[in-house]
């Protein structure tokens, strides 16, 4: 009895140090991400601007997660976790970027003793787990906040897994319930785990070897339905999103190419993982031939010799469909974004080649070459952990991983506009016209370099070349909701007026909700002197944004001009609670008071000012206005 326990004091004693291991790896590879920043690449959007995760988890916040689409997503469960991170966080990117360390250093814990597990093979599973620990393909994931779908989505598939396995070992309506609600629950983070019923079906092949029977499938088919259900929403969110837009751009052949070399791709950066980059664009009809022959050929070939292999050594036939089959929602046969590929894609479907090189090894080498296997994997993770450690100090910010991207891939046109932005932001608004200008040389179908450029053009005066870009987008990709914005604002400037008002309206037609919109309109009725126009717009634009100070500032001002004093004092002082250090808003209000006889006030108001602004000479010159007033109302 004592000579059994030993061993299976070993092996626990083993997977533990081995967890231990891998966790320690995984956070001496990712400890620099508490210090980064938020990536302006959907991370604004996810979490920056993203208002509807700031209530925190009410139900209107579950509610709004599971019933509407936003930023082309539907994925309730990750919209939740960003709410409890904004909870925790709030725009602190650190926070968020340490929660994805911890789903990592869990995803690979769990991946291990799944695999453990299933398999009884504690070496290979260990290797399994420590290259989709360690791989560079997976900082994406990691590194990038946007990401939590990935790796949040990736827990629910390897619990999914897990409760799979109890299942198998002891069949129940109670364990196969459970493994039916992890798996919901996965599709609800992320729809790329449609192609998880398909790999349970490999498992039953291999490790479980369950004979084939009409059960194995008829046990199957609520997850199928589940995986239909939650593709066809994903396809309309992303169809009325946008993301799907430019579908037209790339006809059958060229994705059916793209398919082909991304496959290959994706196999030659497991192995020789250089040159990654956030965004890989898409080559469209340039891809040469040759090229997609020799990838096509390639793929065959590995296809017909892993099916080969597989009815003798089955975890070759396992790990090559379960390569090919997850692949197939992101592979581009539906295109879903510009890109060619991403890196984020390999999070979980790289495993399957894994399995392959892992239980090969235990397959086909020799027992006494056992220790020189074991130095090789030492070394393999090794220099994994180094491209990984390199990799991980690009997300640093967004500047540095975009200038990164551009260096290493060619003719990126989305991420030349990415930098230009940022050179925006910085005030180098001349080199961030030539990064947009270089962007739509490159790829003239998309219509943000248009609009990013049109702004930088406005940013130095040159408002007719600006109008010019906008308008280039109304014409050719109408449906581009921001340019009806900035075009609108751009011939507001050049006080065209009744043509700005057009093109805001445009936009309404778009966005009936938009309130920087309306807001516009408002701006634009003050500026022709139509003040009850403005009023009613400003109306609206409160109505959909109760606490915009803009629309409230703004309406202040055309209330005074209609001689609604007092509802102009309320927008004041409404704005002042909300920016107390708003210099204008003071000036306002005591001017606004002063017309209510309320000279004391007006006092007040502009030496409230003053506290902010000291130097200011126009709140002075108002204040000593007043007060000679006053002495001279109430003379010594």
């Amino acid at each position: 009895m004592k000579q059994e326990i030993e061993p299976i004091n070993n092996r626990v004693n083993n997977f533990i140090l081995i967890c231990l291991c891998l966790a320690a790896a995984i956070v001496a590879l990712y400890w620099p991400v508490y210090k980064y920043n938020f990536i302006k690449f959907d991370d604004e959007d996810y979490i920056i601007n993203n208002r509807n995760i700031r209530s925190g988890l009410d139900m209107d916040t579950i509610r709004w997660a599971f019933t509407k689409s936003y930023a082309c997503n539907w994925h309730p469960l990750t919209w939740l976790s960003h709410t409890f991170d904004y909870q925790l966080f709030k725009t602190w990117a650190g926070g968020y970027h340490v929660e994805n360390v911890g789903f990592h250093i869990l995803n690979t814990i769990l991946l291990f003793y799944v695999f453990v597990r299933m398999t009884k093979s504690l070496w290979p599973s260990a290797f399994i787990a420590a290259v989709f620990a360690l791989h560079p393909l997976h900082v994406e994931s990691v590194a990038w906040v946007s990401e939590r779908k990935d790796l949040l989505s990736t827990l629910f598939w390897i619990l999914t897994m897990l409760a799979y396995v109890g299942y198998v070992e002891k069949p129940n309506v109670g364990r196969y319930l459970t493994t039916l609600l992890l798996y919901v629950l996965g599709l609800l983070s992320k729809s790329m785990l449609v192609t998880l019923p398909f790999v349970l079906l490999l498992l039953d092949y291999w490790p479980f070897e369950r004979k084939f029977s009409r059960k194995l499938i008829v046990e199957k088919i609520p997850f199928f339905a589940c995986s239909f259900i939650v593709s066809l929403l994903t396809y309309v969110s992303q169809q009325t999103g946008g993301s799907m837009s430019v579908f037209e751009c790339f006809g059958f052949l060229p994705r059916i190419k793209n398919v082909v070399v991304s496959y290959a791709a994706y196999i030659s950066k497991m192995f020789w993982p250089t040159n990654l980059a956030i965004f890989y664009p898409h080559n469209g009809e340039k891809l040469p031939a040759g090229t997609v022959i020799i990838c096509a050929s390639l793929l065959v070939l590995a296809t017909v010799y892993f099916i080969y292999m597989g009815r003798k050594y089955k975890f070759f036939a396992v790990g090559w469909l379960w390569y090919l089959g997850t692949l197939i929602p992101v592979i581009g046969l539906v295109q879903v974004g510009a890109q060619a590929m991403a890196d984020r894609y390999t999070y979980m479907t790289l495993t399957g080649l894994f399995i392959i090189i892992a239980f090969g090894a235990k397959e086909f080498v020799p027992a006494k070459h056992f220790k020189t296997l074991a130095v090789l994997a030492a070394a393999t993770l090794v220099i994994l952990s180094q491209i990984t450690f390199r990799q991980v100090r690009y997300w640093k910010n967004s500047q540095e991983l975009f200038g990164h991207t551009i260096a290493v891939t060619k003719d990126n046109y989305r991420m030349l506009d990415n930098y230009g932005s940022i050179l925006m932001e910085q005030g180098a608004v001349n080199g961030a016209i030539e990064c947009f200008k270089k962007a739509v040389n490159i790829c003239p179908e998309f219509p943000g370099s248009h609009n990013n450029l049109g702004c930088a053009l406005e940013g130095v005066g040159q408002l007719e070349e600006a109008e010019k870009c906008f308008k280039y987008i109304v014409e050719h990709y109408p449906k581009f909701i921001h340019v009806y914005f900035n075009l609108g604002e751009n011939l507001r400037k050049q006080k065209k007026y009744e043509e700005a008002i057009k093109y805001f309206k445009k936009g309404l037609e778009l966005s009936p909700n938009d309130a920087g919109l309306y807001i516009k309109i408002g701006i634009t009725m003050i500026n022709m002197q139509n003040f009850e126009q403005a009023v009613d717009a400003l109306n609206k634009a409160i109505e959909f944004e109760p606490d915009n100070i803009i629309a409230h500032g703004h309406r202040s001002i055309a209330f005074a001009q209609i001689g609604k004093t007092d509802e102009a004092i309320a927008d004041v002082r409404f704005v002042l609670t909300k920016a107390p250090d708003d210099v204008m808003m003071y000036r306002n209000l005591g001017i606004f008071l002063e017309r209510k006889g309320d000279l004391a006030g007006a006092i007040e108001a502009y030496r409230a000012g003053l506290i902010v602004e000291p130097d200011n000479q126009n709140l002075q010159q108002l204040l000593d206005e007043d007060l000679k007033s006053q002495e001279a109302t109430n003379p010594k």
